[in-house]
C-alpha cells in the first residue's frame, strides 16, 4: 500500500510508480548477518534538529520508512539524552506489521535499548511502564540506578569510565537481537563510528534550510572516516530524499582504526 506522498527509486535502477510498503520492505530488508542500521534525518545543509528537535524535520515519507525500519529490527537503541529530549513513548507497531514479524519467526516487537552511562532515567516514562517488551539499559559498572528502574528494565553493565559499545553489541546479539537499529542521539552514533560498529546508514535529507544553530547528526570525538558505499537513493514527491549506505560484510577496518577491544 502507498499513502500520501508516494516514494519512488530513482537509483541505482530507476523504478517507474509509488513503491508499496512491500517493495520499500524488501529494499531495506533483514541481513543475513548481524547488523547495527542507524538512522537518521537532516536538513539539506546538514542539521539534525528544527526548533530543537528531530520531528520538525520529518515529514510523511520518513516516518513511513521509519516505521519500516523498527518493524524490520530486533532491538531499537537509542541514547538517554535522546530518548528523554524526544519524549519516546512504549515500542509498539500497528496489528499489520506485528503479523509480519509472527509470520517470519520474530518476536512480536522489537526490544527497546537504551544506552546510559549515569542511568539518568525515569522508570515511570512510557518507554519503560509502558513497555510491551522488557527494555534493556547498557550502561557501565559504577553508574547507580534510580529506585524503580529495574523493577522495569534489565540492566546490562560493560565498561568501567564509559559504556563499552562493542561489548554491549555482542551481549544483544548473544541475546538474539542481531538486527540492531539506532535511531541515536548524535553522541551515540560518534561513538558506535569511532568503534568501527556501524554497518549502515540510512538517512532522510529533508527539503530545507535549517540555518545555522543545530549540530549534526553525529557529535563527539574525531574517528577515522570509513567508506560506506551508496546502495540506494529514494525519492519522495515532496522532494524528501532517502538514502540507504551499507559496508559489505567482512569489510576490513579502515586504515589508521584502532583495533578492536
Amino acid at each position: 500500500m502507498s499513502v500520501g506522498s508516494p516514494i519512488e527509486r530513482i537509483w541505482p535502477a530507476p523504478v517507474t510508480g509509488a513503491l508499496t510498503d512491500p517493495q520499500l520492505t524488501a529494499l531495506y530488508g533483514r541481513a543475513d548477518h548481524p547488523r547495527l542500521r542507524v538512522n537518521f534525518v537532516a536538513s539539506a545543509d546538514g542539521a539534525v534538529t528544527l526548533e530543537g528537535y528531530s520531528a520538525g524535520l520529518s515529514g510523511e515519507p520518513d516516518k513511513r520508512v521509519f516505521g519500516l525500519l523498527r518493524m524490520l529490527c530486533d532491538g531499537l537503541l537509542v541514547a538517554a539524552g535522546t530518548l528523554r529530549h524526544e519524549g519516546y513513548r512504549a515500542v509498539r507497531l500497528s496489528a499489520e506489521r506485528r503479523a509480519w514479524r509472527r509470520e517470519r519467526g520474530l518476536a512480536e516487537f522489537p526490544t527497546l535499548v537504551v544506552v546510559s552511562g549515569s542511568l539518568d532515567l525515569d522508570p515511570a516514562q512510557a518507554c519503560f511502564a509502558d513497555a510491551p517488551v522488557r527494555p534493556l539499559v547498557l550502561t557501565r559498572s559504577g553508574a547507580e540506578a534510580p529506585a524503580g528502574l529495574t523493577e522495569v528494565a534489565d540492566l546490562l553493565r560493560y565498561g568501567d569510565e564509559r559504556v563499552d559499545l562493542a561489548a554491549g553489541l555482542a551481549e544483544l546479539r548473544r541475546r538474539g537481537l542481531g538486527q540492531v537499529l539506532c535511531e541515536g542521539g548524535p553522541h551515540l552514533f560518534g561513538a558506535l563510528t569511532a568503534a568501527d560498529l556501524v554497518d549502515e546508514l540510512c538517512l532522510t535529507v529533508a527539503p530545507l534550510l535549517a540555518g545555522a544553530g543545530p549540530g549534526r547528526i553525529t557529535a563527539g570525538d574525531g574517528s577515522v572516516p570509513r567508506h560506506l558505499p551508496l546502495r540506494h537513493v529514494l525519492a519522495a514527491g515532496d522532494g524528501t530524499l532517502m538514502l540507504r549506505y551499507a559496508r559489505d560484510p567482512g569489510d576490513p577496518p579502515p586504515a589508521g582504526a584502532a583495533p578492536a577491544a
